[in-house]
Formats: structure tokens, sequence, C-alpha cells
């Protein structure tokens, strides 16, 4: 299967090189000698979130993909087999460039290693899926508090009852990521992340957390709850760990994806996803 569609697919990548942050925090991943969140590192490049499946399935979760642009907007896609993504970084080898993984059967995990080469088979197609953490700099840029950078830990993600629009076997919740923020800060928000459709763009829901089926914001589904002060609104955005929400629902043979918040880092500048 060829590359599918890719937001800004024309953007030229620059060759690795040791002062690329991007590279560098790969290279470390590759190593072993990184295996925590990647939040805050290397912040002027495209983190992603990471999809593996057979190719047999590999058609319904682009459609997939495709009917949930804001939870999964595609930046790339491999050709079955390859471990490459070469509009992201020409060095960039996903079975070993990721700082943790999890491996599924069935819709379980089953593995959360920090090298998959060892799972690796000839018909897989990898999918990369932008990340909230890619705007994350640009809030910071415009001196907005992101809580989970400053307490150094990872974002608070929390299952949603919004349903996503199914393709082939994949259909679930929508997976939303949360972010405190007064409320003139929310609205600059809004319009800073509107900017980057490629990386979740705008937020989904602000407010009362109940009105997407969420009871308890201190009980997040994946990663870490933060404080909600009493002057600051809850304010939620679509995440690429929705696709992970998918697969637990859809029960695929096998699948690999990274672990949340251990994303994907890419030589791809923010900026160059920036809708001016």
């Amino acid at each position: 299967m060829q590359s599918g569609p890719m937001v800004h697919a024309s953007v030229a990548v620059a060759p690795s090189s040791a002062a690329n942050a991007g590279t560098r925090v790969r290279l470390r991943a590759r190593s072993g000698g990184l295996v925590g969140l990647t939040a805050g590192l290397a912040p002027d490049h495209v983190q992603a979130n990471l999809v593996i499946l057979p190719a047999a399935l590999a058609g319904d979760f682009l459609r997939f993909c495709q009917r949930n642009p804001k939870a999964c907007p595609l930046l790339a896609v491999s050709d079955v087999g390859s471990p490459r993504l070469p509009t992201l970084g020409h060095d960039l080898d996903v079975r070993t460039d990721v700082p943790r993984y999890r491996v599924w059967r069935c819709g379980t995990v089953v593995d959360e290693p920090i090298d998959v080469s060892a799972h690796w088979r000839d018909d897989l197609i990898s999918f990369a899926i932008g990340s909230s953490f890619s705007f994350e700099q640009a809030l910071l840029a415009e001196g907005i508090e992101v809580r989970h950078i400053a307490r150094g830990c990872n974002v608070p993600m929390y299952r949603t009852t919004i349903p996503t629009q199914p393709a082939g076997p994949f259909a679930g919740p929508l997976v939303v990521s949360m972010r405190p923020l007064r409320a003139p800060d929310a609205i600059r928000a809004i319009q800073i992340t509107s900017r980057f459709p490629a990386v979740h763009g705008a937020p989904v829901h602000l407010g009362d957390p109940s009105r997407i089926g969420i009871a308890d914001l201190s009980r997040p589904d994946h990663g870490d709850a933060v404080p909600v002060h009493g002057d600051e609104l809850p304010v939620f955005w679509a995440c690429g760990v929705t696709a992970q929400s998918v697969i637990a629902a859809s029960r695929p043979e096998f699948c690999i994806t990274h672990a949340p918040g251990h994303m994907l880092v890419s030589d791809l500048k923010n900026h160059h996803l920036a809708i001016l």
C-alpha cells in the first residue's frame, strides 16, 4: 500500500543531523536511554501518535482516520512492511524510535516494550497521527500555562460518550485530552490551536465534563490527573489515543501503538503545520 493522504505532504524534511532536536530524541529512544514521556521534549518538533496494523486492516483504518480528522489527523502512512516514514525523518524507524510501545492482540495490551523489532512483520503498515503535544509550544509561547508540562506529568486523557464515525471494524468513543485554563487563556487557546488542524485543532468542548460523559476529572482513563482551580475551565481537545480506544473496541488480531504520552518525535517543525 502506498502512502495515503498526508497533511502538508509536500513539506521536505531536512536530512537528519546530530544538531536536530527531533533526531536526538529518537536516538535516545532507539538506544534505550529514553523510556519516559515526550511532552516538552524537542518543543519545536511535531510529535505523533503511532498505530501499526496488518495491511488487511489498513484500508479500513485509513478510512476511519479520514472520517474522524479531529481525533486522528493523518501525518504520514508507510508502505507495506516498511518501518520508515521519510516525510517525518530520513532516519526514522518506527520499530525503535518511540520511548515505549504497546503490543495488542485481539484488543488487549499484551506487552509494553521499548523496542518492537521482535514483533515486526512484513505485512505491517504504520500510521502517524497528529498529537496535541505539537501545539503546546504555541500555547507556551503565548504565556499560557500547560499544567501537565509544569508539573512534569502526562496529560490527562478521558474516554467520552461522543461516538466516532465508524469504518469497517473500527468504531468506538472519542478520547479527549484536558488542559485547565482561565477563561481569557481558554479563548486565546482556541484561537491558537485552530491554526493547527493537523494536530487536532480547536477544542471539542470546554466546561462541564459531564456533558461529554466524564464523571470525575480526578480519574483520567490515561495519563495523570492535574488540578483544576476554581477560576479555571477544563478545556478538552480530541486526542489521538482515540485510535487505541477504537482498537480495544474492534479487537484486531494484532496491532502496535505507542504507549500514551510516549510519542514519535519527528524532524518536521510545528510551524510547518500552522495555517496562517
